[in-house]
């Protein structure tokens, strides 16, 4: 199982000070988080992508590209590229530049994504959110076969035969289609035999063990071998010294987000008390010190069937850096050696 870290690059107010960091700063602050995993040797770092004043990352390429140029080893990627709101031919393009920048070390996670500034800020129809994703990921999987394709579809222009450069160094680039909870979308990434990331932010992870099958007899029906048919996972967590400091270090910033998400979406405001539950050993969250988190992903993983690789979403508007800084040290130097094996 490899272990990784997944930031939204989220504005962050210094917990000790009260001091909004700003986003010049809060860019340096990210880039040493990234170094400092390459350097604790965690497998990868992955960006999101959102188009909201809270986070930074509207443009994940050019901090992957910045990121590239500071790393030797780990792995860089999206988490995820919205790929509805997007252009395909672009996300290709920028993606197989950053693997030569990189020397091969990108994963394209491609999604629809859980907010949805996108589509208006791109002149485009929420009514078609299933087929604009269906329909991109098509072309960008035709781009990714070939270099000259010959395509056509309702929402962009047709390819009749055009070069799309430059080509990536890894052959072909590696593609997941990143998931929440509709069984379909399990199906599809099966059928195409695509990774799969599992974003998993509620609940408890194993409830997901149906459409994990689901996903592995899809792919398996559609003749694709099972070493295809990885499953990785992107979740919410933190390591500290303790449990407890995990919890207490988390919460504040994860209260501010996700009442300000709930007040949008007509939800009641989260409690302590929802986040000690779902931090607990059954939950979503992977929180604790390093035996507990490291103790977690081995039984989440036996609970799934198996898991390639899991991302920690460590990143939260009241966390600050030097905490972040250590969990990030803890999850290469303590957690990850311990379910390297698994």
């Amino acid at each position: 199982m490899h272990v990784g870290v997944d930031s939204f690059v989220a504005a962050v107010t210094d917990p000790t000070t009260g001091r909004r960091i700003g986003p010049e700063e809060r860019m340096a602050h990210l880039l040493e988080e990234i170094a400092l995993a390459d350097r604790v040797g965690l497998y990868s770092f992955g960006i999101g992508e959102h188009h909201r004043a809270e986070y930074y990352d509207s443009a994940p390429p050019v901090i992957l590209g910045a990121a590239a140029a500071r790393t030797e080893r780990i792995r860089l990627g999206s988490a995820v590229t919205v790929l509805s709101a997007a252009d395909p031919v672009r996300v290709f393009q920028q993606f197989a530049t950053l693997d030569l920048v990189s020397g091969g070390r990108v994963d394209l996670v491609v999604g629809r994504g859980s907010f949805t500034e996108a589509f208006p800020l791109f002149g485009l129809d929420l009514a078609d959110y299933d087929e604009l994703f269906e329909e991109k990921l098509d072309l960008l999987l035709r781009l990714r076969e070939s270099e000259r394709v010959t395509w056509s579809g309702r929402h962009r222009p047709a390819l009749r035969g055009q070069g799309v450069y430059p080509r990536p160094l890894q052959d072909p680039l590696p593609v997941w289609v990143g998931v929440g909870g509709t069984p379909q979308s399990f199906v599809r990434a099966g059928l195409l035999g695509l990774p799969l990331m599992v974003a998993i932010i509620g609940g408890e992870p194993r409830r997901f063990a149906p459409l994990v099958d689901l996903y592995r007899r899809a792919g398996a029906q559609a003749g694709h071998a099972p070493e295809r048919l990885q499953v990785g996972l992107h979740v919410f967590g933190f390591v500290a010294e303790s449990t407890q400091a995990a919890a207490d270090t988390i919460y504040p910033g994860w209260h501010e987000m996700f009442a300000s998400i709930s007040r949008e979406r007509g939800f009641a405001t989260p409690t302590r008390a929802q986040f000690d539950a779902t931090s607990g050993p059954d939950g979503a969250f992977f929180m604790g010190d390093p035996d507990t988190v490291a103790e977690k992903l081995v039984r989440v993983s036996a609970q799934l069937g198996g898991v390639d690789r899991i991302s920690l979403q460590m990143t939260n508007p009241r966390l600050a850096h030097d905490d972040l800084l250590r969990g990030i040290e803890l999850l290469g130097t303590e957690v990850a050696p311990r379910v390297a094996g698994v």
